[in-house]
């Protein structure tokens, strides 16, 4: 049976809206984005003016912008029904962006993607289509990432083997935030009560019936990237002490292997000793064991903190975000 059959006498029907068309939900986070817009919704509608039995609803969050991105959002609600636009009261981060996204969406199946096109708005027909035919979930992956800096590329590769290698569950590699997620998905996206969000961990925990389209990625469309090298590593170990204790657990063995090297060492003393009479110790290996153990401990600490840090941030139960005020219209109001 086609899944568009099995859908439909499930979802809500909304007053002055066609009961044959099935809503898809674009989830778009926006941050200093004024440039990106216009464009962005021009690609759209060229993606959607063929598909005649979908509904769309363009869900843009403004996450704290300080340019003109607001006013253009609100310009286009105002002359467009399937725009909404959530403004939150300041700037929490994509991920937090995304989660009040997926909050407000209302469709039948969900979206994310960047406004700077380098989601091609092309994928989504393929996407529609695979999903009707049964999968929950389909992701995105880029073929190559040649649209990258050689450091990007490079530090991303390791970052998902060496997620990959200590968390559980495993992050598709090259896929990002691009996908797209049945309402049963973002149902249950909605249950996990974290504030500390790792976006790509808890798509892949969620789990779901999921299948693979591979795009090619192109360069921005207008804008400028928001994220550096320092947000790149901090959004990294969020995905490390977020969905493994892996970093925790390896001091146990190095203190472990540590011990008994200090002890093999005190032995080895003890007989030099015995046989040989005392020598005077060395002010520069006495140095460098300080600086070794004194680095490694401080280290460990450090790793320790992060964890303890997580605890402290999620035992005080804030919201992920706060919204200001969401621009939308009503479905009494849909003609």
């Amino acid at each position: 049976m086609d899944r568009s059959q099995v859908l439909l006498p499930q979802r809500e029907v909304r007053k002055g809206n066609p009961a044959s068309k099935l809503r898809v939900s674009l989830i778009v986070p926006v941050y200093n984005e004024e440039a990106s817009i216009g464009i962005f919704l021009k690609a759209i509608d060229a993606v959607f003016v063929d598909l005649q039995d979908i509904d769309p609803e363009i869900v843009f969050v403004n996450d704290g912008s300080d340019d003109g991105t607001l006013h253009l959002l609100v310009d286009a609600h105002r002359t467009r029904q399937d725009v909404v636009v959530v403004d939150l009261s300041r700037n929490f981060g994509k991920e937090a962006a995304l989660s009040a996204g997926i909050d407000i969406a209302t469709g039948d199946a969900l979206v994310p993607m960047d406004v700077d096109l380098q989601d091609p708005p092309e994928l989504i027909p393929r996407m529609i289509e695979t999903w009707l035919s049964g999968f929950e979930v389909v992701l995105a992956k880029r073929r190559s990432r040649s649209t990258d800096s050689l450091a990007k590329r490079l530090s991303s590769g390791i970052f998902y083997r060496v997620h990959n290698a200590i968390a559980e569950p495993r992050i598709p590699d090259n896929v990002g935030d691009f996908r797209l997620m049945d309402r049963v998905v973002a149902d249950a996206l909605g249950q996990l009560p974290e504030s500390r969000r790792f976006m790509k961990g808890l798509f892949a925990w969620v789990g779901f019936r999921t299948t693979v389209l591979e795009y090619d990625r192109v360069e921005r469309a207008a804008g400028s990237s928001k994220f550096n090298g320092w947000k790149l590593w901090n959004f990294a170990v969020e995905g490390f002490t977020g969905f493994s204790t892996a970093p925790l657990r390896v001091w146990t063995y190095l203190g472990i292997a540590v011990s008994i090297l200090a002890f093999v060492y005190a032995a080895m003393l003890m007989v030099r000793t015995l046989f040989f009479g005392v020598d005077v110790p060395g002010y520069a290996s006495t140095m460098v064991a300080i600086a070794i153990f004194g680095g490694l401990q401080l280290t460990g600490i450090g790793v320790i903190g992060e964890y303890l840090g997580r605890a402290y941030i999620e035992a005080k139960r804030r919201p992920v975000y706060l919204i200001r005020r969401t621009y939308r219209v009503e479905p009494e109001s849909w003609t």
